[in-house]
Formats: structure tokens, sequence, C-alpha cells
């Protein structure tokens, strides 16, 4: 999967490479001109994606430790999901995007993804309305050679849909959008992939817009997603692949109940997977071993989540077993490593061999610098070793005459600690909804305000205003 070392890159892939690397966060292109080791793993997700593209469902919870490498595993999967011609959904879990809740926070993942939807064509996003011109026009293609209408064949197509959760209206607002097509109306196409997107908040709107009843809520979010994955297979694609990060999130809430729900939503989405009954549907979903195993907090603090994750107690002793959903990132070799540094040397050159800042004593000599400062946690978590190299290239690059030697030396290097392992601290006793971009909230800063006013003393001291 790694480029050769020769190949020429384009100073755009080089610079976007470069800079992402330099600020610890992972490149949205060019990875595989940087991948190195586990290809266990990987081949495991490759066999995941062929079973999505065959009508199936897959499952994986990707653990590493925090700067393993998690997301650019996901990045990466993504990637030949997207070569595999399968429709990519990506998405961060944060404080208002999670997988269950009361105040829009589901909805708002659901929106997210879609926005984020991608396909071959459109890696970027926002594939949604390519999508689904692509099945009209199939359908304009097919009514023209049957000598019937296009209204008839996407009728007969969608009829499918029609039975499933949310599936009547799903098939009329696709229906909608030809219509839209059809007489050249703007506003209709647009209204339905607004509604496909999950961005109507009433129903109302939608029923005036759309003639349906219905909206994607944080009830429904997750049966549209798996209308949508039927529906992009019917356009020629291979099925969807949701691609989750940042998991901790879900380990982070103070709520107890909506900790809770939140992991509930996940079994039903690892139910469905392993039952085979989301056709088309697959999920890559990013964590650390804390969210997974802390049986106070983590996954493992939900009995029947805990029971479908456990390991195969006959994979160790260096034994492995890919197939089950939890797939654990193996710490990369030092030679993994130091085929990585001279993968990144090789960026900077821009793929010239002739134009390398550092030979290979040097690679080496960095190794040994790393090592003598944090141990062997430079190979295991590399973020923050990938990022003091790019700095030594830039100085050696911008100045011609520097001795690598003396700045080696020089580079400090510490070992990445877990910020994620704190708490939420603005989610302790009830969710909190939603509220629009520039709303002003007043939270109270204990439970004695609101009787403290109904007494009619001041509290004036304990609110807060927020923007």
């Amino acid at each position: 999967m790694t480029e050769s070392p020769t190949t020429a890159i384009r100073p755009k892939v080089r610079d976007t490479i470069l800079q992402s690397l330099r600020a610890g966060v992972v490149p949205k292109v060019g990875q595989r001109y940087i991948q190195v080791g586990r290809a266990q793993e990987l081949e495991a997700l490759l066999g995941d994606i062929d079973r999505i593209a065959d009508g199936g469902s897959s499952f994986r919870l990707v653990i590493g430790d925090y700067g393993s490498g998690k997301t650019f595993f996901l990045m990466l999967v993504r990637a030949v999901a997207l070569e595999r011609k399968l429709v990519t959904l990506h998405s961060d879990l944060n404080p208002d995007r999670r997988l269950q809740g009361s105040g829009g926070h589901a909805r708002s993942l659901y929106n997210e993804l879609l926005r984020n939807a991608a396909t071959r064509a459109t890696p970027d996003g926002g594939a949604i309305p390519s999508i689904v011109e692509k099945f009209v026009s199939s359908a304009i293609e097919e009514a023209n050679a049957a000598g019937s209408t296009p209204g008839e064949i996407i009728a007969k197509r969608l009829s499918a849909l029609s039975e499933l959760v949310g599936g009547f209206d799903f098939a009329s607002v696709i229906h909608s959008y030809w219509e839209g097509h059809d007489q050249g109306n703007d506003q209709l196409t647009s209204d339905a992939i607004r509604w496909l997107r999950g961005e109507f908040s009433t129903k109302t709107d939608a029923r005036a817009a759309l003639g349906v009843r219905t909206i994607i809520d944080d009830t429904n979010w997750y049966d549209h997603l798996k209308l949508l994955a039927l529906f992009v297979r019917m356009a020629g694609y291979g099925g969807i692949m949701v691609c989750l990060d940042e998991l901790v999130n879900l380990y982070k809430l103070n709520h107890t109940t909506s900790r809770a729900a939140n992991y509930e939503q996940l079994l039903a989405i690892l139910n469905d997977s392993l039952q085979g009954t989301a056709q088309g549907l697959g999920w890559v979903l990013g964590g650390t071993p804390e969210f997974l195993m802390d049986t106070r907090r983590g996954l493992y603090s939900y009995r029947a989540l805990q029971s479908r994750l456990a390991e195969n107690q006959f994979a160790s002793d260096g034994l492995v077993d890919f197939s089950v959903p939890v797939l654990r990132l193996s710490s990369l070799s030092p030679e993994d490593f130091y085929l990585l540094l001279s993968n990144i040397r090789s960026v900077y050159a821009g793929g010239d061999p002739a134009k390398y800042l550092l030979g290979d004593e040097g690679l080496q000599a960095f190794m040994q610098h790393c090592e003598s400062r944090i141990g062997n946690a430079y190979f295991r978590t590399p973020r923050e070793t990938i990022m003091p190299f790019i700095n030594l290239l830039a100085v050696l690059d911008q100045n011609p005459g520097a001795d690598w030697r003396a700045l080696i030396g020089q580079i400090e290097i510490t070992p990445e600690t877990n910020p994620d392992l704190a708490p939420l601290e603005e989610d302790t006793e009830s969710e909190r909804p939603l509220q629009p971009i520039g709303a002003v909230s007043v939270e109270t800063a204990d439970s004695s305000v609101s009787s403290s006013a109904s007494s009619g003393s001041s509290n004036d001291d304990l609110t807060q205003f927020k923007l």
C-alpha cells in the first residue's frame, strides 16, 4: 500500500500532506504516500468492503491508543471504499453530535454525515444531489428503452422501500425530486435534497414544501440511513460505509442515562450488522481502549455490548483473529517507523531522491534520539514524533548550511497524554437541546436559583449568560 519513494508528488498534494502532519492532523489526500504497516488490519477491512458491496453489512470498532493512528486508518479505509464504488459518510462525534439525544443531537450527526457524503467522483463531500441525479438519469434511460415514463419506473424501483419504516415518505421525496427535475423547478429539487439531509426542523415546513408528514429527527435517523443504503444501491453504488471517529465523546458523558441511551443505539446498530438486516451498510468506528474496556463508563459497562465485543480467548500469545467486531491497531514496529520517516522525507522532496534533506544516517540518528527521550512510545504513538521530524526538515530546507547532527540533539519530544479521559463538564444532569448559532442561553449555577426566584430574591450573581 505504500508508494515508491521515486514517485513524483504534485506540489499541492505535497503541501497538504506536510501541513496536516505538521499540525498533528490527518491529511485528507495522499494517505497512500505515507501508509506503512498494519497490512492484516487493512486486509480485514477490505473484506468488509467487499461484503457491503455484495449487499451484506459490517461493523468494526477500531481501537487504538491516543495518537496511535486511528484517524489515519479510518481515512485510509474510507479512501479504499470510495475506490470500490461505495458511498462514504463520515463525521466526528462531539457534545452536539451523538448517536442518540433528545435535543437534536442525533439529527445533527445525521445531517453532518449526509453533508460529508462522498463518492469517487465527489470525494470532498456533498454527493447526495449527484447520487439522486444518477438514480433519476438511469430511470429516464430505462423508461426510454422500455417505452414507459420515468415516473412509472421510479415508482416501480422505489416500491420495495415503501414497506419499510419511513420508506413511503422517502419514496415520495425522491419522486418530488424527479418532478422538480422534469418541470425545471429548482426549489422543489432543493427541498427534496434538504429533506434527505435532515435539514427540515418541523413537520409543518416539510408538508408545505413536499407534501410529506414526517421529517428525519432524533428518533428515526438510523431507519433513514438504512433506507439510504438501499437507495444508493438502486442508484448503482455498492452501498454505504459510515466512518465515525472520536467515539470517546460518549465515554466522556457525565449523565448516566444519556450515555446508556447512546450505548443502546450502538447496540442496535451492532445487532443489525451482525444479523445482516442492514443491507449494504457498514460501520467503522474509532475509539480508545478506555472507551471500550472501562467497566464503569465504557462500552463494557453495558453488559450486552460487553458480551458481543468480547475478545476471542484463543487469540493470545501472538495469535490474532480479525473476524471479530473489535479491531485493535497493532503498534508500528521500529522497521515500520523507519519506513514512515523515509516516506515523509520523500514527500518533502516531492518524490525526488536527489532533493532529500536527510540521509539514512540522519533517520537512524533521529530514531535513536526519540528512543532515548521517550522510549518505545515513539513508534507506538507516532504523532508527536512526526511533527518535530517535519520541523527538522523545514529548518534544513531553509538553512542549507545547518548541520542535522547539531539540530537533532535540540529536539524536545514528550510522550502523548490523552486529554479525552476528562468527562464533559457541561453535560451533567439532563440533555441540553441544541441552540441556533447566535442564540443566547441562560443557565443557572445551581438548583437553588429557581426556588429563590420564586420567593422574589435576586440571583443575578448565580446566572451566567453565554453566547
